[in-house]
């Protein structure tokens, strides 16, 4: 049964949009006017049709077509603190000009989600807050940090930090980490290690992949152990400075003497403060030398 509908101009284009064609099955929402097309229906699927492998072939509706169905849209927050607010408004989103939001717009806005989720209209997903040098943090961060964790809606709390005990900013006393007791005893801690010669040399294998960057084997090998005796860092930045090298020479891949020619002309920290202690003294010389000289040419005057 086929029947003809009088469609009007944004209807048309909304058609024309979606690149619909006759024999596709499609949906229209009925307050937007969004045409989405679902398949090739399979009552008008023919064998001399040339279509592709992608294309997706449906059955055609049957019953009634006007159908309710939940849309399920993804918001933040902040978005629904800004829509509520009197003073920025829907147009804020787009503008960009949020000002400032007041506490009792966001405590209405927290109850209200509150009350969505245990009525089960909304779903929240909690974000994800990473912090890294987290030692660099005062003893007021933490205090903020502990109430916000204290929210039904707090984010999932990420702190990085490389500091054994060490005293906490703003604070008289040391801690583990650099981070206060009571902070501290709401965190889980995961235990690091270094990476090994295998994981090294996947991960050198990785960053060439990365920044397309042809390197043979032997040369790869290389620079895991340059990774494994310096640092991982230090080695991958190598693999930028060894392919420059490789341009040079004109070769189609980087080579071990590449990373060699890399490795002499830049130091890594290691060998750059091995060479400060090696040249210290010549360095306090030439600069009472200098300093020497100074002062006698000032005696000469002054005499």
């Amino acid at each position: 049964m086929e029947t003809v509908y009088d469609l009007g101009a944004k209807m048309v284009d909304a058609l024309a949009a979606a690149k619909a064609t006759a024999g596709d099955v499609i949906s229209i929402d009925k307050g937007s006017g969004r045409v989405t097309v679902l398949g090739r229906s399979l009552a008008r699927s023919r064998e001399y049709d040339a279509l592709g492998a992608a294309t997706k072939f449906v059955a055609t509706p049957a019953g009634e077509l006007a159908k309710r169905r939940e849309v399920a849209h993804a918001v933040t927050l902040h978005d629904i603190d800004v829509v509520n607010s009197r003073a920025s408004g829907f147009l804020a989103l787009f503008a960009g000009d949020t000002g400032e939001i007041r506490p009792e717009v966001r405590e209405q806005i927290d109850a209200k989600v509150g009350q969505w989720r245990e009525e089960g209209k909304a779903d929240v997903a909690p974000g994800v807050l990473f912090i890294d040098e987290a030692h660099m943090l005062d003893a007021e961060c933490f205090s903020f940090l502990g109430r916000a964790l204290e929210s039904a809606l707090a984010p999932l709390l990420v702190l990085a930090t490389n500091r054994g005990v060490a005293r906490v900013k703003g604070a008289e006393y040391a801690a583990p980490h650099g981070l206060p007791p009571d902070l501290l005893d709401r965190l889980l801690i995961v235990h690091t290690r270094p990476y090994t010669a295998k994981e090294t040399a996947r991960i050198v294998d990785i960053r060439c992949d990365e920044e397309d960057v042809s390197a043979d084997g032997d040369a790869r090998a290389l620079l895991a152990k340059i990774g494994s005796e310096t640092s991982l860092r230090y080695a991958l930045h190598l693999i930028t400075a060894a392919s420059h090298v490789a341009a040079r020479r004109k070769a189609a891949s980087v080579g071990v003497e590449d990373v060699a020619r890399a490795y002499a002309l830049f130091l890594d920290a290691r060998r750059s403060a091995q060479l400060l202690v090696d040249h210290a003294d010549e360095f306090v010389e030439n600069e009472g030398a200098a300093g020497g000289g100074s002062g006698g040419g000032e005696g000469m005057e002054t005499g």
